[in-house]
């Protein structure tokens, strides 16, 4: 095996995506998949990553039939998906207390998330409640069954997916803000308490990114213009600028990286 294969390669691992239907948890899933990991998804329902479990056994399949220089890939098992609404927490636990018992998960990647836009003095409790559940709660309950088991096997990744409002307060999306800093600070202290036992715990920031959670800003000219003129890259992003960087978080390159939240913003935090 290569030096670059061992360093950036994750073949014999598993990996958990959350959000995996779409956008960066989709990109994301299938730069896991790419590789060498094997993938559990989760969705809503089942049927909502049935397509793309269907999509990265095609391409396993299709890789494990091919060589080259003298190499031939294996693939390990079928990709496994899982249907849970992440805004019921006895779901999620029972979910990951499930997972924690029947499969050796390697990686857990934190990407399910809600955002619901409304000025504060609108913003309703529901909706509050809805945000923090999902984006604070829900990493709670199941990041920690998933990483006892890391911690008995003495290795391990957890990235969860953060966000330039882990940073600012943005603009009629408190609640989502609240959770994102709140994301960041779970990180830190996931990582000050797995890091000496073998797991290492960090966070990605995307920037804007062209996703369903910012069609209502790319729809808004105005708004749209404002935000792509203070991107240094001169663009927004898409899903697979995310992917690169959770998949570099868990892969054995990083391994001395710990408690970070790696922004990838296309500069906006240095403008």
């Amino acid at each position: 095996m290569s030096w670059l294969a061992r360093q950036f390669g994750l073949a014999g691992q598993t990996a958990l995506v959350t959000g995996a239907r779409t956008g960066i948890g989709r990109a994301t899933a299938l730069a896991l998949a790419a590789a060498g990991a094997d993938l559990v998804l989760l969705g809503r329902t089942r049927d909502d990553v049935a397509g793309l479990a269907a999509e990265i056994d095609r391409a396993r399949d299709g890789a494990s039939s091919q060589t080259g220089s003298g190499t031939t890939a294996t693939r390990t098992g079928a990709t496994k998906t899982v249907g849970v609404d992440m805004a019921d927490l006895p779901a999620v636990r029972a979910v990951a207390e499930h997972l924690s018992q029947e499969t050796r998960v390697d990686i857990v990647v934190n990407n399910a998330g809600v955002i619901r836009r409304a000025p504060l003095t609108q913003a309703t409790s529901a909706d509050w409640r809805e945000v923090l559940t999902v984006n604070l709660d829900a990493v709670f309950e199941l990041t920690r069954p998933l990483a006892a088991t890391m911690i008995s096997r003495g290795r391990g990744a957890v990235v969860n997916i953060a966000s330039l409002l882990s940073f600012q307060g943005g603009i009629n999306v408190a609640a989502y803000a609240a959770s994102k800093h709140a994301i960041a600070g779970l990180t830190q202290a996931m990582c000050n308490e797995w890091a000496s036992l073998g797991v290492n715990v960090n966070a990605v920031a995307p920037g804007y990114i062209e996703t369903s959670n910012t069609e209502p800003l790319r729809a808004d000219t105005d708004r749209y213009e404002a935000i792509s003129a203070r991107i240094p890259a001169g663009r927004w992003g898409q899903p697979e600028d995310v992917a690169g960087a959770v998949v570099f978080l868990c892969s054995p390159a990083a391994r001395y990286i710990h408690g970070h939240t790696l922004v990838a913003d296309g500069g906006w935090m240095a403008r």
